[in-house]
């Protein structure tokens, strides 16, 4: 079979033939090529109108390549066994040309296959020529003028004086707080944290703001005693990898006066990370020195701040030779366990893909019709540079629910359970009433602070039903041709 020998490259090297990928063990090219012999081979047997005995002779010889493939792979000559996706689509091929009257079968090979290829091609050539588009338009835009003055901090003179272009310190520092770009108020809102409670005697919240490896914290502090606060300080800790930049500092604050606490931190990795700290204060008019009943110092706990590990993903696409190396080097994964009241497969992905600002890499058409199965690899690229994988699975139960399970891998533990977490969080999806309005409108929830699954160095089980069985694919490097 496939005698042809590969040409020598540079340095004298040769090109791997076909056999000899095959015989190496990779059984991924060995059923990439029994499904296009055996379609081939329908091929002619429509054309020839019969299975006339040039027909039947090259059924025999797909049908020797086929299980010569299959004793291959169980024998285990190639340093591995041939896994039971590969060995059970060789079984299809045989199944397929020993029965010549099966219309549908050959209906599912030789049409359905062929249009749902077309699709995918359609569909990959409209995202490439987007991405061209994008390409050019960044082109397009003009960063900088020829004429720009470039300013060199390090060289600037003590009674320089700076102007307003020159002032790139500003601009830098109005990036770092988001006050570069433009956003109205109730956006602001929306990021709004309250650290303690209308009753206590300080109240306090924090707006974040989140930019690439910086994290702002604007802090509102209010006194809402009739006397005077002394050493008022706000001392913040962190969890995960997150660092403080300024040491605190104390202030006064008259009754019922307010004041802004700026807090910056440095963010060095993709985790969800949590802030947490307490607010101190003196009160009486001795400023916290002699009278202990009087100046003993007062202490108000503050809520945490959960950063969110969505500020740093954004969606990113991959081929799918590079998802299968990245997916078979990734050590740490998080397998989380499908908890939805979504019934449909489709929309259960969409929601999955919109909640953790992921690129979904497999084509989905909604047009389809309803399915009963469906399988998706999501791909998303963190500001540091982490990779973020998932492969999606679910299967349509019985009694219309859906079940499955998301695999996250990553390099990094921190990144594969907080998208955990997130998945686990935003997963569950309620309903709403009849005649109750449009999506936006629909209320999410979950259960708070689960971990999204047990994370481990590429843990999982033995796959009973169809959605696990498709998971596994990614891990032996098979697929659907």
């Amino acid at each position: 079979m496939g005698g042809a020998m590969g040409k020598s490259g540079k340095g004298g090297e040769e090109n791997p033939s076909l056999r000899s990928l095959i015989i190496g063990g990779d059984f991924y090219v060995a059923t990439v090529t029994a499904s296009s012999l055996t379609k081939l081979v329908q091929r002619v047997a429509e054309v020839e109108g019969e299975r006339t005995e040039r027909v039947n002779k090259l059924v025999a010889d797909v049908m020797r390549y086929v299980c010569a493939m299959v004793k291959l792979g169980s024998l285990g000559v190639a340093g591995s066994k041939m896994d039971d996706d590969c060995t059970e689509r060789l079984w299809l091929c045989l199944m397929l040309l020993s029965d010549p009257n099966n219309q549908q079968m050959k209906e599912i090979w030789i049409e359905k296959c062929r249009s749902s290829y077309a699709t995918l091609l359609v569909e990959k050539l409209k995202s490439v020529t987007k991405a061209n588009e994008k390409e050019e338009e960044e082109k397009k835009k003009i960063k900088s003028h020829a004429d720009d003055v470039i300013t060199f901090r390090q060289l600037r003179g003590k009674g320089v004086i700076v102007t307003e272009i020159e002032d790139e310190d500003a601009l830098d520092l109005s990036r770092a707080t988001g006050l570069g770009d433009e956003e109205d108020f109730a956006s602001r809102l929306k990021r709004v944290t309250q650290l303690t409670g209308l009753s206590d005697p300080v109240y306090a919240e924090a707006v974040v703001t989140v930019h690439d490896y910086d994290i702002v914290l604007d802090v509102l502090v209010i006194n809402q005693l009739n006397e005077h606060m002394h050493n008022v300080c706000l001392e913040l800790a962190t969890v995960g990898d997150l660092k403080l930049c300024e040491r605190p500092q104390t202030y006064q604050l008259a009754p019922h006066a307010q004041i802004h606490i700026r807090a910056n931190i440095k963010v060095s990795s993709t985790e969800t990370g949590i802030v947490y700290g307490n607010i101190v204060y003196d009160t009486g008019e001795s400023k916290g020195k002699d009278d202990n009943n009087k100046d003993a110092q007062n202490m108000v706990i503050l809520n945490d701040i959960h950063i969110d590990i969505m500020d740093y993903i954004t969606p990113a696409h991959c081929s799918l030779l590079q998802f299968r190396q990245m997916w078979a080097e990734f050590e740490w994964e998080n397998k989380v366990a499908l908890n939805t009241s979504i019934t449909d497969p489709v929309k259960y992905l969409r929601h999955v893909v919109s909640c953790t600002n992921m690129e979904c890499l497999t084509h989905i058409d909604d047009e389809s019709g309803d399915c009963g199965f469906l399988a998706a690899n999501l791909y998303a690229k963190s500001i540091f540079g982490e990779d973020a994988l998932v492969n999606v699975s679910i299967e349509k139960q019985r009694d219309g629910s859906l079940g499955g399970n998301l695999r996250i891998r990553s390099k990094t533990q921190g990144i594969a359970l907080s998208l955990g977490d997130k998945i686990t969080l935003k997963q569950k999806f309620i309903e709403p009433a009849a005649g109750g309005g449009s999506q936006s409108s629909k209320s999410w929830g979950g259960d708070k602070g689960a971990r999204g699954g047990k994370c481990d160095n590429r843990s999982g089980g033995a796959s009973t039903s169809a959605a696990a069985a498709a998971a596994d694919l990614l891990d032996k490097g098979t697929g659907p041709v």
